[in-house]
């Protein structure tokens, strides 16, 4: 009877030792899933705030502009602007320009490249940029602005190096300005504010085929890039701008070298 007393005690005792096992399983079997269901609620929300984030990155959340190309070639002189209808300052004759194709070379740091200018087609603005290059009014000034998004150029000519400066004269009106305000890459054209009679001295050279507005009348085509468009854009154009922007100063240092016609 002893004997059998102790067989079911310990057999109790195992049954016991048994349902504690199973109790510290379940216990644990119980937790792994509440820990699960935590960690995939957390994940859930991180993904829900990584979504929204997108989206308001992406489409602009409230008082968020959206992004914009760059604006037109502008110049705005530090002279006073003349009255529309009239020029300003001593502005040379027209008459340089002879109604004649002129060539030559602008050369921009150590990058020549071949130009013609039509004197026929933009006699006052030919005549200027002449006047200027044969005076050595171009070397050394820089060519302060690109842009690489919507409109493609690199604006030069500005002696203050900030878009303000100018040859302390203006003048106009706009020749020869494309009427569907279509440039092909490799046109040189004429900088200038709202105004027709702002042009100065500051002109862009358009390295990929841009569209600028034609409600303000355009911008006057004074003639093309003939050799070396490629050079440029390698060797400027490709570095972008100095600080990431689609439209600001050359994170290349571009300053005209030379600047001849004949």
């Amino acid at each position: 009877m002893a004997q059998s007393d102790r067989q079911a005690r310990e057999e109790r005792a195992r049954l016991r030792t048994y349902q504690a096992r199973q109790e510290v399983h379940a216990r644990k079997q119980r937790r792994r899933v509440r820990d699960n269901l935590i960690a995939g609620g957390v994940l859930v929300v991180v993904l829900v705030i990584a979504t929204a984030a997108q989206l308001f990155y992406f489409n602009g959340g409230p008082g968020t502009p959206e992004a914009e190309p760059s604006t037109p070639p502008t110049a705005e002189p530090t002279e006073t602007p003349a009255p529309e209808g009239e020029n300003q300052g001593d502005v040379p004759s027209a008459d340089i320009a002879e109604g004649r194709t002129w060539t030559g070379t602008l050369t921009l740091n150590d990058i020549p490249l071949g130009i013609e200018l039509d004197g026929a087609a933009a006699p006052q603005a030919v005549s200027s940029e002449i006047a200027l290059a044969q005076s050595g009014f171009y070397d050394g000034v820089s060519c302060h602005r690109l842009t690489t998004d919507g409109i493609y150029v690199l604006q030069c000519g500005d002696p203050t190096g900030d878009g303000t400066g100018g040859p302390g004269y203006s003048y106009g009106p706009i020749e020869n300005a494309p009427a569907d305000g279509l440039y092909p890459a490799g046109t040189i054209a004429m900088a200038r504010s709202a105004s027709a009679y702002s042009q100065g001295s500051q002109f862009f050279i358009v390295y990929q085929d841009s569209t600028l507005p034609t409600d303000t009348g355009g911008y006057s085509v004074i003639g093309r890039v003939t050799s070396g468009l490629d050079q440029l854009i390698s060797g400027v154009v490709a570095g972008g701008t100095a600080d990431g922007s689609t439209d600001g100063a050359p994170a290349t240092e571009v300053l005209i070298t030379g600047f001849t016609v004949q």
